[in-house]
């Protein structure tokens, strides 16, 4: 099965929001699969969880500090939806694979946009 891509973004530091993102996706029944940097400010993390802990995960998303985007709350919706309905143990116990992209983006003040050369 094809991992379900969730984008956000962040404008703390990611070294004071990795490791609190890592520790609750663990406390929200989830298991980092891999992690990886993409750009300078983009890391990937894979997240495996059962569809029975998905409103915990969710929960622990948000909690990190992230913002999703729209499409990425839809998504993470429809998999509480689905856990909602799911009818016995088996379909609780499916495994769901997370593609979770973070963007750490910088606040935009005064100094940013004169070095960037961005007209004002």
């Amino acid at each position: 099965m094809q991992p379900l891509e969730i984008q956000s973004f962040s404008y703390d530091d990611r070294a004071g929001v990795l490791p609190v993102l890592l520790s609750a996706l663990a406390d929200g029944g989830g298991w980092v699969l891999d992690r990886r940097s993409l750009s300078a400010s983009t890391v990937e993390v894979s997240v495996e969880a059962q569809l029975r802990s998905i409103v915990e995960l969710y929960g622990a998303i948000i909690a990190a500090g992230l913002e999703l985007t729209r499409s990425s709350h839809l998504t993470l919706t429809d998999l509480c939806n689905c856990r909602k309905h799911a009818s016995d143990t088996i379909d609780l116990g499916r495994l769901v694979t997370l593609r979770l992209e973070i963007s750490f983006l910088e606040e935009m003040n005064l100094h940013t946009l004169m070095t960037a050369g961005a007209p004002a």
